[in-house]
């Protein structure tokens, strides 16, 4: 077994020695328990209100680095070529604080018959799949945040504990 307290910087790490594939759910989490791709136990207890980024590293006590990975669950997709019909779906679904996914007129939710209704009653086009889900972070996360490892500079504006 594993025990994770640290969260490392994606530059700090010289090597990945596993991999922690997380649904949205587990990556919101500070303290759960997991299993890396290698079957080891993992106990993660990270500071409460840090979501994990896919391709976040964490380092265990013993040394061991893991990339966090996001993994694939059902989603609803809903889509449309109008503007102004997708704009209100946002709304309606942010004024319900519902966690979504953005893309270019497309949103990705959690399955949930009452909200697809709707969706499909303002116009979209809903459709189920399985899919890595990564919902938006909300207003006041610093941007650099938002983005994949891959994307976030070195100097990004916080620091990682």
């Amino acid at each position: 077994m594993w025990e994770v307290y640290q969260r490392l910087a994606s530059n700090q790490a010289e090597s990945i020695h596993d991999q922690l594939i997380l649904d949205h759910l587990q990556r919101e989490k500070g303290r759960f328990k997991a299993m890396a791709s290698s079957g080891t136990e993992v106990r993660v207890f990270l500071e409460r209100g840090n979501t994990l980024r896919i391709g976040d590293v964490l380092r265990s006590r013993c040394g061991k680095n893991l990339s966090v990975i996001g993994a694939v669950e059902p989603v609803a997709i809903a889509s449309t070529d109008d503007w102004a019909q997708f704009s209100k779906a946002c709304y309606h679904l942010g004024n319900r604080h519902v966690k979504l996914q953005v893309g270019d007129r497309w949103l990705r939710i959690t399955p949930d018959h009452v909200l697809e209704d709707m969706l499909e009653q303002l116009g979209l086009v809903v459709h189920h799949e399985h899919s890595v889900f990564v919902p938006e972070s909300g207003a006041y996360v610093r941007q650099s945040e938002n983005l994949p490892v891959s994307q976030r500079g070195n100097d990004h504006g916080h620091h990682h504990h």
